[in-house]
């Protein structure tokens, strides 16, 4: 007796009408993964999903789905990666989701309704997430510090995402990639941030962001790229001046004085006449891993470019409907 342990369907671009997977994916006892992006299924999930002993991968993305988030997908407990990105989902985003022992959870690029990020963000085990361009709102949940364990990668971006940044961010020390770009957040950049030890690429542009930016953040020693554009930063230190002249720190349109491409004086003006603060402030300055995570003398300069080799990012990846 043969088993069929694995499909490939990726940008076969399956056509027809009322085109399902009930009555075939649950027919297949040994599949382990199923991989179906760029075609045209639409439906519900099969009822029997979560029965299937062996399935680990699900890629759905770039399809016709609509209607709720798939409840079905909850139920289908042993799945380690779920991918269910640029379809046309509604409703809100189970906070069930996040207590999944998922590696890898991609929904972006969906039509949830605005939601705040769930406080169980916390709570999942994942590596790599993407909740991209989904009308998250509020703030990001001070919960977020407790994926320390495994979170290397989460792409925010594009969101309607308020606020401050919660300090707990620099728990966060096995991320590699964190970017909140296009959103609606504000406030300094919370000291903690000098704890992201591992951090290469971090995106906080076009936001409003404010005050000086850390000399902590800019000695960390692997970054590759930190994208500060488009806020409303005043200062930057001489370690910070050193990534800019790198190409490795951008800090365009901001209110900074004597660099150039900047935001007018009167844009700046207009900002700061506003009165501009923190619910707690006091946290912004907690600096959780101090004493913790002490650089070597001669590592902690960012005069050279580090000697490592950058990981390629994965999550970017998720922002384009064919890849991953």
């Amino acid at each position: 007796m043969k088993a069929l342990a694995g499909v490939s369907f990726n940008n076969f671009n399956f056509g027809g009408d009322n085109l399902c997977l009930e009555g075939f994916l649950d027919e297949l006892p040994d599949i382990a993964f199923f991989h179906a992006n760029s075609n045209n299924f639409t439906g519900e999930l099969p009822a029997r999903i979560g029965d299937l002993p062996y399935l680990y991968e699900l890629d759905l993305s770039n399809n016709k789905y609509t209607g709720e988030f798939p409840a079905r997908v909850l139920q289908a407990t042993r799945l380690t990666f779920v991918d269910l990105r640029y379809n046309q989902f509604s409703g809100c985003v189970p906070p069930q989701l996040f207590k999944l022992d998922l590696d890898v959870i991609f929904i972006n690029n969906n039509k949830f309704i605005p939601q705040q990020l769930p406080d169980t963000i916390g709570s999942t085990p994942a590596v790599y997430i993407s909740l991209a361009n989904d009308h998250f709102t509020g703030q990001i949940p001070r919960t977020i510090g407790q994926a320390s364990k495994t979170l290397v990668e989460i792409l925010l971006l594009n969101n309607q995402l308020s606020g401050c940044l919660p300090y707990e961010i620099g728990f966060l020390n096995r991320a590699t990639l964190f970017d909140v770009g296009q959103n609606r957040l504000t406030g300094p950049i919370p000291h903690s941030f000098g704890c992201l030890r591992r951090i290469q690429y971090l995106n906080l542009a076009e936001n409003e962001f404010y005050g000086p930016i850390p000399e902590m953040v800019c000695t960390l020693p692997n970054l590759v790229n930190v994208s500060l554009s488009y806020n409303y930063f005043t200062q930057v230190g001489p370690e910070c001046w050193k990534l800019i002249h790198r190409k490795v720190l951008d800090v365009r349109m901001n209110c900074i004085l004597d660099l150039p491409y900047q935001r007018s004086a009167a844009d700046c003006k207009a900002f700061f006449s506003k009165p501009r603060y923190c619910p707690d402030e006091k946290s912004l300055h907690i600096i959780p891993c101090k004493g913790t995570y002490d650089l070597p003398k001669e590592e902690e300069s960012s005069d050279h470019p580090p000697s490592f080799t950058a990981t390629p990012p994965q999550t970017y990846d998720a922002l384009v409907p064919r890849g991953v």
